[in-house]
């Protein structure tokens, strides 16, 4: 057959590609993986896991049959009508990701050899038992005809609650609640065996419900429901390793760049302790907060979204209950802890990439920001301020925060006022239009008697936009000891 395949990151794509099934089985020891799934098993398998396999000698091929969303209903609908509606995205042996278009179940399952084949509910119904009753057999059972392996072993991949900050209309399901959500997963992961012959479960919910015991808090989203990338996606795909090879990961070399060699041993035990504790959180008691005290060295804050940068505390949601548990450049807990109290209105990606402030931001950082709208609705909301309070400060201490926020490409004045208030107020404003080099600095703050500081982000008095949108990007702190 003749496949029309893409390169990942290659809009114009290549030229069709033959993929011609044998029906012998390969003489080679290369590991195949599929997954019938969506985007969270483009989370969990598409990136690392292929790298955590040849760090162990494995050669590994990974598969994922990708429709955005796609439910365990929607999967028996194609197997039902042969529907060719899947991205079929292969990571070969060279660890090359190709992306195939319109591809239906039936043609991937023969394109390999499989050796493990697995599936999911979509997560807003992956807490539903019924939902995965009334759709799961017909999938399996397609998919156990049609595979070329005859000793295939098949898995369910136990995917992960929403944070608690999250929107997704699917948490409605669960009340809000990511415990209950939490428990309602693991409840159906334990029942799968029950309605079809699995033998495996990937407890990738576990190890990221986990990691949410430690240091890091609740930041393992990037939308409130998608893994972080790459930390998030990392614990993901650390725990399908170990799952399939048996092997602890504790200690792997392995680490995503930009995830410092603590975090990397947070994400390992967090995985660990998932597979050896598959329907039950561990607690990850050696990976908790730091001290107050005077601070060694900055605390580097990246509000904006995107990828992790190295030494910067990522703040991976505009939405209120975002709370991330911080570290200083050196990587040292700080003891120190940011929630976002009152959103922001979104992200905006329109920052520059090159900058010359005393903050040495990478592009990552600096090309992204959270906004907010203080004068007319965007997107359907005003955003008149939002606030973020820094928490766990040493009360005998005052502390310097200096600010950068930038909006590209504009000649209005967006003047952005930053209100840090504790037990004294200091404001400072900072017009982030086309900005590539001024910070602001607000000096002196002392925390108030329960050791925190409010951050209020809003419209200057001299914002001439006529929304008033306001902008971060950065922040620094540091305390004066």
């Amino acid at each position: 057959m003749v496949l029309s395949c893409s390169k990942d990151g290659n809009p114009n794509g290549l030229p069709d590609a033959d993929i011609s099934p044998s029906l012998v089985a390969p003489n080679d020891d290369v590991i195949r993986i599929l997954a019938i799934g969506n985007s969270f098993s483009e989370d969990a398998i598409e990136s690392h896991l292929y790298e955590l396999a040849k760090e162990s000698g494995k050669t590994v091929i990974i598969g994922n049959l990708y429709i955005g969303g796609a439910s365990l209903d929607l999967h028996k609908r194609n197997v039902e009508y042969d529907g060719a509606a899947y991205e079929y995205r292969k990571v070969g042996i060279d660890g090359v990701r190709k992306v195939y278009k319109k591809i239906s179940i039936g043609t991937a399952l023969v394109d390999e050899h499989w050796d493990y084949i697995s599936f999911q509910q979509v997560s807003q119904n992956s807490g539903q038992l019924q939902s995965v009753k009334d759709a799961l057999p017909t999938v399996f059972n397609f998919v156990k005809e049609k595979a070329l392996n005859p000793e295939v072993q098949f898995i369910y991949h136990q995917t992960w609650a929403y944070a608690k900050s999250s929107t997704h209309e699917g948490f409605l399901n669960y009340d809000k609640d990511q415990m209950k959500m939490y428990q309602a997963i693991v409840d159906v992961s334990k029942q799968v065996k029950d309605i079809v012959p699995i033998g495996i479960v990937v407890p990738a919910g576990t190890a990221i419900q986990n990691a949410r015991t430690s240091y890091m808090g609740d930041q393992f989203t990037r939308d409130g429901y998608h893994l972080t990338i790459p930390f998030g996606r990392y614990i993901a795909a650390l725990t399908w390793f170990e799952t399939l090879f048996k092997q602890n990961v504790v200690g792997m070399a392995y680490r995503p760049e930009g995830v410092s060699e603590e975090d990397a041993a947070l994400a390992q035990n967090a995985a660990h302790f998932a597979v050896e504790k598959p329907y039950e959180v561990t607690e990850l008691t050696e990976f908790q907060g730091g001290s107050s005290g005077p601070l060694t060295s900055a605390v580097l804050i990246d509000f904006g979204n995107n990828a992790a940068s190295e030494r910067w505390n990522q703040i991976n949601s505009f939405l209120a209950g975002t709370a991330v548990n911080m570290k200083d450049s050196l990587g040292n807990l700080s003891g120190i802890q940011l929630e976002i109290t009152e959103r922001f209105n979104g992200v905006n990606a329109d920052g520059p990439t090159v900058t010359t402030t005393p903050l040495n931001m990478p592009a990552n950082v600096s090309r992204y920001s959270y906004f907010g709208n203080s004068k007319a609705a965007f997107g359907g909301m005003t955003i008149v301020k939002s606030t973020f309070v820094l928490s766990g400060l040493d009360k005998k201490l005052t502390y310097n925060l200096s600010f950068f926020g930038a909006r590209g490409n504009v000649s209005d004045n967006r003047e952005t006022k930053y209100i840090c208030k504790g037990e004294n107020e200091v404001s400072v404003a900072l017009n982030t239009s086309s900005n590539n080099s001024k910070i602001v600095v607000a000096k002196d703050i002392k925390p108030d008697a329960e050791g925190k500081i409010t951050v209020t982000v809003t419209a200057g008095e001299n914002n001439t936009n006529g929304t008033g949108f306001f902008y971060i990007s950065a922040a620094r702190l540091m305390s004066n000891n």
